[in-house]
């Protein structure tokens, strides 16, 4: 099991957009955090399965996350 770094935008006041920083191209939406979350979790188990089925390899999970704090 890869636990993979999903960035997701959005403020609430609409949907949110997520994508997969290690996985180019792997997007998704939600009308909600959970439903964005849970969309990432398919869209990667989809394309892990596309890229194996293909004979392709699967990059491993390379990205960090850290949060920062400044004067705003």
């Amino acid at each position: 099991m890869a636990r993979y770094v999903i960035v997701i935008e959005g403020d609430g006041s609409a949907n949110y957009s997520a994508c997969a920083p290690d996985l180019p191209g792997v997007v998704a939406t939600g009308g909600t955090l959970e439903e964005c979350e849970a969309g990432m979790r398919e869209a990667i188990a989809f394309h892990i399965e596309g890229l194996r089925l293909a004979g392709e390899p699967v990059p491993p999970p390379t990205s960090h996350v850290a949060t920062v704090t400044v004067a705003a």
